[in-house]
């Protein structure tokens, strides 16, 4: 089984770019059967917190507090 890590430093500022690899974390490496992970360093520090990710919808993605949500349901795990 593959094991992915996904590193994301962009926050609230750039939706689209900040909800990018919770996207393909939910969405694609779970789906898909692979065990992953998030790491969120500098400016995505943010996005844990729930009025930060409510906030956050990019364009031609789900809104970020539905895909930590999957996230979270699923297990998997979110470093800060």
């Amino acid at each position: 089984m593959a094991r992915i890590v996904y590193l994301t430093t962009v926050g609230p500022q750039d939706p689209t770019r900040a909800s990018i690899p919770f996207h393909l974390a939910a969405n694609g490496a779970v789906e898909a059967g692979a065990e992953c992970s998030l790491v969120l360093a500098g400016d995505a520090t943010v996005l844990i917190r729930d009025q930060d990710a409510a906030g956050v919808t990019g364009v031609g993605v789900p809104p970020l507090k539905d895909l930590v949500a999957k996230l979270v349901g699923r297990g998997v795990p979110l470093y800060v």
